[in-house]
Order: structure tokens, then C-alpha cells, then sequence
């Protein structure tokens, strides 16, 4: 899924936020600077947020300021598109850096997806019947690619997470992760996640063998049972069904943390969400829409004790309300 905001856009949302509170403050002013030039992903990051919130926020005050009661003005700046994919894919052809398209895919996960023999977007889930009639379902900002031939039936899972529906063949069926290996030569259902540093496999039907990369080990899952493989080692998570839930729209959260919830929903909606430290491990009971994410928001600061601040379409802020 989408994961949570690396350090870099962590910390630049928080001095946008900080500099916004004090405009003259000529200490902070080079505070930033300093950390601007300290390392160039925070360049990186910084460039990023404004582009995505900071720049529209800035002219919508102003425009605010110049002309008080334009709402549709203001809707139209805050909804300006943003750049297209294929103007993105012109704009790296242009600097010469398609000679190898291993340099997109690991840079961004977005270049993987674009590079992906199958992949969605931001609140898009798709179907795709295989070669063999199996299927997969995609969730939200997700991508991978197929390596069939006589011998082998295989989906490799780029980023995000899949449903497979196998049908029975002697060429077993195999999902590859970065971290492990789902496979079963009958009928079979199950879900693999893609998480940052590990791989979350729920089955979903009979039963499935799971073996971690480089690792002989092959224990059988059987229905329902989830585990996390990670570099040290596999954990089984018990029964955990709800997991799959998104492939009916809705995220089920069973006394999840806060940060667990808003990961899923950052796949359904465009922009920052950043959950402050002192409100990600508070404790979510429900079932919440993904396709409306919004209101899965307003649902979370009714029953917990958060406050949620909008700055543009593209940035959400939830912190701990005290």
C-alpha cells in the first residue's frame, strides 16, 4: 500500500506549518534554510509539497485577501490539475534518462507502475483475467507484472497489494514479493501485501504454501490465516480475513492503530495525509468506506480524540486533540 510519508516529507510539512505560524521569525528563517541545504531529499521533499499544497494555499490567501467572497476562484485554484502522467513521462524523455528503464522503476513507485504490465491509481481497483483464466484483483496504487510460459504461471507484485483467484494446473500458481513466494498448483484465493519492508499473505480459500526469499522453509497457510515475512523472519498473524475487505470498498479495522487506517486510505485519495506521533497508535474499532476517505476521516474525529486540518485538496494534517 501507500506507505507513510518518508522523513524528508515529514519534516517538511512541519516547517511549512511552522513558518507559515511565524512569518517574520528571522531564527526559524535560517533554521530552514539550513536544514533545506543540509541534504538534497529535503530539497527533494519541500519542492514536492509545494508544488502539491503550499504554492495553491499561498494564492488562495492571497486571492482571499484581494477579493474576499470568491469561492468558485478559489475552487479553481485548489483544483488545478496537476501534471499529467504523459507529460511527466515527455518531461524525463526530454533529459535523456529512458536509456534505462530499471533507472525509473527504481527510483519512484510511481515508475514502477508505469512500468508495470498491470497497475492502478489513486482509488482505482481493477480486475485482470490471466492467460490461464485465473484472476487477479488489484487494489488502489498498485502494480505488477506476469511471467507466464509452459512451465511456470507467475505474478510479480511490484507494489500494493493483490487478490488471486487460481484455477487448478499442474504449472503451479505463484505470487512473488520482495520478501516472499505464495504459490499452490490447485484452486486456490489468496491476498498478498506489499508493505515497505515486509509482505503480508492472508489465504483466502485452501490451502497455500508461503516461503520466505532465500529461505527453504515452505509452511502451508491454511484458510484465513495471515502471516508478515520480513528479513527476520515470518510472523503468523492468526485469522485475519478482514484484511482482503478492500476488494469490497471498505476497510475493516479491528482494533487497528489510527496510522493502519489512514495508510489504506492514502490509495484512495490524492495529496499528503500525515498523522502527528502522538496520535498514530490510538485504536480504531470499525468499517470505514475507502471509496469516500473523506468521510472515513470525519468518521475517525468523531470517535476519537483528533483534530483534522485541511490546507488545499492536497493536504491533510490529523494531530491528537488535547
Amino acid at each position: 500500500m501507500n506507505t507513510r510519508l518518508d522523513p524528508a516529507a515529514e519534516q517538511a510539512i512541519d516547517w511549512m506549518m511552522d513558518l507559515r505560524a511565524t512569518p517574520g521569525d528571522a531564527a526559524r528563517r535560517h533554521g530552514f534554510e539550513q536544514w533545506l541545504a543540509a541534504d538534497p531529499a529535503h530539497l527533494s521533499a519541500w519542492t514536492r509539497l509545494q508544488e502539491r499544497a503550499g504554492a495553491p494555499f499561498e494564492r488562495l490567501r492571497r486571492l482571499d485577501q484581494q477579493a474576499p467572497g470568491h469561492a468558485q476562484q478559489a475552487r479553481e485554484v485548489l483544483l488545478e490539475p496537476m501534471v499529467s502522467r504523459r507529460s511527466v513521462i515527455r518531461g524525463v524523455a526530454a533529459l535523456g534518462l529512458f536509456g534505462s528503464a530499471s533507472w525509473l522503476a527504481a527510483r519512484s513507485p510511481q515508475g514502477q507502475s508505469w512500468l508495470a504490465d498491470f497497475s492502478t491509481g489513486v482509488g482505482q481497483r481493477r480486475t485482470i483475467v490471466l492467460p490461464d483464466g485465473s484472476q487477479l484483483r488489484l487494489n488502489a496504487c498498485s502494480a505488477v507484472d506476469l511471467r507466464f510460459s509452459a512451465r511456470e504461471r507467475c505474478v510479480v507484485l511490484r507494489r500494493g497489494e493483490v487478490i488471486v483467484e487460481a484455477r487448478a494446473e499442474a504449472r503451479p500458481m505463484q505470487v512473488r514479493s520482495a520478501q516472499a513466494v505464495v504459490s499452490s498448483t490447485g484452486v486456490g484465493r489468496w491476498m498478498v501485501s506489499q508493505q515497505e519492508h515486509a509482505t503480508v499473505v492472508v489465504n483466502l480459500g485452501p490451502d497455500v504454501q508461503v516461503q520466505r526469499v532465500n529461505d527453504g522453509e515452505q509452511p502451508v497457510l491454511g484458510r484465513n490465516e495471515a502471516v508478515r515475512i520480513s528479513a527476520s523472519g515470518m510472523v503468523s498473524l492468526g485469522r485475519q480475513p478482514h484484511r482482503a475487505d478492500w476488494d469490497e470498498g471498505v476497510f475493516s479495522a479491528v482494533d487497528e492503530p489510527l496510522e493502519t487506517l489512514v495508510e489504506a486510505l492514502r490509495a484512495y485519495r490524492a495529496g499528503f495525509i500525515r498523522v502527528s506521533p502522538d496520535a498514530r497508535d490510538l485504536r480504531v474499532q470499525g468499517v470505514f468506506s475507502l471509496d469516500r476517505p473523506d468521510q472515513a476521516l470525519e468518521a475517525m474525529a468523531q470517535s476519537l480524540p483528533l483534530r483534522i486540518e485541511r490546507y488545499s485538496p492536497w493536504l491533510v494534517l490529523i494531530s491528537r486533540r488535547v
